[in-house]
């Protein structure tokens, strides 16, 4: 069985647990779904991922975050750009997410950065997701 849209399966295997209060999470491999969470990791919204296994049954195991009483890092994570239809921003017009305490995830010609990364290049781009 093939997969459509990768990205948006990572993104709710991540959803369903946080839902669940769980505190890891497996997906399979591919180098963008690694990207995403070098980014994630980077702004603080997941503990630490890893790559397990070898070719073809290559899996990341992600650790999710939570506060120090239990509470959730993350509040709300979305797919924005979908395969049937693209979302792209300039870097003015990159929104700022829930005052500063959110990220939107962008796919740039220099690599995926979250949207503050994204404007201190001065880059735009393709809207992966958003995470607040």
């Amino acid at each position: 069985m093939s997969m459509t849209d990768p990205i948006a399966d990572l993104l709710t295997r991540i959803r369903n647990v946080n839902v669940l209060g769980r505190t890891s999470v497996r997906a399979p491999y591919s180098r963008i779904k690694e990207q995403i969470l070098m980014t994630l990791k980077r702004e603080g919204f997941i503990e630490d991922y890893q790559v397990e296994g070898e070719i073809p049954g290559k899996a990341l195991s992600i650790q999710l975050k939570f506060g120090p009483e239990g509470e959730k890092v993350i509040r709300k994570i979305d797919r924005i750009s979908k395969p049937g239809c693209r979302v792209y921003r300039s870097v003015s017009d990159l929104p700022v997410i829930r005052e500063g305490q959110g990220i939107m995830v962008v796919s740039t010609s220099q690599g995926i950065f979250s949207d503050n990364e994204a404007r201190q290049r001065n880059v735009g781009g393709e809207v992966l997701c958003r995470v607040y």
